[in-house]
């Protein structure tokens, strides 16, 4: 019976994406490992290390079926690593002792690692889908609303007029940088690992490098400049990444699920029957999808603090800290391809009220814009003259519950410097919204180049 929510038949597709856990499922780290095996003796046959009818043998039977699965178990439980009960199950499957060449000059170390490149080179492919698909949502989003006026919050409180074309255009920004970031991090994250017991190639002395560059070749993997069975930091850089990326859509579940309050009523997760309700609130429509991207975010920040726990590995090879990864890699990959596939549902048919947008607007009385009328004021009375006035025309406003712009009418400092008509247009948000339309076109602009989608 699966144990927890990344696998739970009930939980699963909430949390996580079969295409993810699939990469990690234990037939296709299994596969992995003897991939690496099999790749390995072809290289080996091929500098004349080993027969080349072992690498023969040892190629067709590197595989799930050939395994005798149960006894492999076992075997990992006596050893406590996965490694030896492979090779014993390869060494078994065989004919006639050609898998005794199997792993020749390698450590479990090796195997489990270039494995795990490979694991990594498939997941971040899913991810690098995932934000593509995302990032296109977001652009559409921001084009469509680029003038869709709204209140802009600072402290949770109204503070300027925005547009939510510019609020969407923010969160794509941050995944534009995903983008970028995934592109240069791959070659880190995906780099061959063959270095013997201490990492020094000795039990294959000056054939060493040409089966490293070969098996990475073989692998399509990055060859790796020195060994890196105890400088962690690319892994643990992965993982950061994936703390970035879900750090971002958590943040972006933050603001939909407070737009969504029933006080402010902005914006909706896609409407479907029964999608986020009570078992005793007939009206309520909760963001689910909203809440999983926050708890995504939350479980990955903390397997992000693992991995760089673990990369505190003591001398040449490790008493223990790499095990780390076996827990934190696999969890927060699940977690982030879960995360984006719900920012994917949610942004692909999310219902956006420009009614109520404008309806909150008006909540203040006018008072959105007390900086566009001390900015018009400020040329003729000074700024801090022109602060110290408008803010008596605010609590006055809030005192009377009167428009502010009533207010700033019956002001004869106002009324002599500027004209009704110009105290105004002063006291319409769609007027100041700044240049929030245009940062909307120039990230659009970029995030749509074809150098950028390259990259």
């Amino acid at each position: 019976m699966p144990s927890t929510v990344l696998d739970s038949e009930i939980f699963r597709n909430l949390y996580g994406t079969e295409a993810m856990r699939a990469i990690f499922a234990d037939e296709a780290v299994l596969q992995r490992y003897l991939d690496v095996e099999a790749a390995l003796a072809r290289v080996q046959s091929r500098l004349g290390i080993i027969p080349q009818e072992a690498a023969d043998e040892i190629t067709a039977k590197a595989k799930f079926e050939h395994l005798d699965f149960d006894a492999y178990k076992r075997g990992v439980e006596r050893v406590f690593y996965p490694i030896l009960p492979l090779v014993e199950g390869i060494v078994a499957a065989c004919r006639d002792g050609l898998g005794e060449y199997c792993h020749w000059g390698a450590t479990t170390q090796d195997i489990m690692d270039s494995a795990l490149s490979l694991q990594v080179r498939d997941a971040l492919d899913i991810i690098g889908a995932d934000l593509d698909a995302v990032a296109g949502l977001l652009a559409g989003l921001a084009r469509e609303h680029r003038d869709t006026v709204m209140a802009g919050r600072s402290h949770l409180q109204q503070a300027l007029p925005v547009t939510f074309g510019y609020k969407v255009a923010v969160w794509l920004s941050g995944i534009e940088r995903h983008r970028q970031r995934l592109a240069e991090l791959r070659p880190r994250a995906t780099l061959a690992q063959f270095s013997g017991a201490a990492g020094t190639l000795a039990s294959l002395g000056a054939d060493g490098f040409a089966v490293q560059e070969g098996l990475a070749d073989e692998l399509r993997l990055g060859r790796p400049e020195i060994t890196w069975h105890v400088m962690r930091d690319n892994v643990a850089e992965i993982v950061s990444y994936l703390g970035l990326v879900t750090g971002t859509l958590g943040k972006i579940g933050t603001d939909v699920l407070m737009l969504m309050q029933s006080e402010v009523g902005e914006v909706f997760e896609p409407f479907a029957h029964g999608r986020g309700a009570s078992s005793t609130m007939p009206q309520k429509r909760n963001p689910v999808s909203c809440e999983l991207l926050i708890v995504a975010a939350k479980a990955v920040r903390q397997n992000v603090a693992m991995m760089l726990d673990g990369m505190l590995h003591d001398h040449e090879r490790a008493s223990g800290p790499w095990q780390v990864e076996w827990l934190a890699l696999p969890q927060a990959f699940i977690l982030s391809a879960g995360a984006l596939g719900q920012a994917r549902v949610m942004l692909d048919g999310l219902i956006v009220d420009k009614a109520r947008m404008l309806r909150n607007l008006e909540l203040t009385n006018g008072m959105i814009v007390s900086e566009a009328v001390m900015m018009g004021l400020a040329p003729h009375i000074g700024r801090q003259t022109a602060h110290d006035l408008v803010y008596d025309a605010c609590r006055d406003a809030v005192t009377g519950n009167r428009p502010l712009y009533d207010v700033l009418a019956e002001m004869p400092a106002v009324t002599d410097k500027l004209s009704l008509a110009a105290i105004k247009s002063l006291c319409d948000p769609a007027n100041y919204t700044g240049l929030a339309g245009e940062m909307v076109d120039r990230l659009l602009n970029k995030a749509t180049a074809p150098k950028t989608l390259a990259q």
